[in-house]
């Protein structure tokens, strides 16, 4: 690519280590299902191909999402905050499965408070068991 046609890279404020956030939204109900970081390549590999790519902290790499699991990310439409320091995606989930517990969503805890005490509880369900989903 061209300079002229990353210019709209050069618009976001990236951190320093030259990540930003990003939120993939469901495009039809809205539900939030994952949070993970982009770079400049994996955030420009994303536009490329029409869906998310991230880049994975833990494995210091590019990750286009479910290319394990087959439950890739298409990107419907992609917007940022006023800041420009947060990309949030509206993405058809395919197979239904963002979170690698193999449930929809990774925002599945709950905080559950009582007089006891305060604890985070598991309130969505397992759609498919991850060891059937990365072999």
């Amino acid at each position: 690519m061209s300079k002229a046609n990353m210019s709209w890279l050069d618009e976001l404020k990236w951190d320093d280590k030259g990540l930003i956030p990003a939120i993939a939204q469901d495009e039809k109900t809205g539900k939030v299902l994952m949070f993970a970081w982009m770079n400049r390549e994996s955030l420009a590999m994303s536009i490329d191909m029409g869906r998310a790519v991230y880049w994975s902290r833990s494995r210091k790499k590019i990750w286009p999402k479910g290319e394990e699991s087959g439950h890739i990310q298409k990107i419907k439409s992609m917007r940022v905050d006023c800041d420009k320091d947060v990309i949030l995606l509206s993405i058809e989930q395919i197979g239904g499965i963002a979170c690698h517990t193999g449930r929809e969503s990774c925002f599945y805890f709950e905080l559950s408070q009582n007089e006891e005490a305060n604890q985070w509880l598991a309130v969505d369900p397992i759609i498919k068991n991850p060891d059937e989903i990365y072999k």
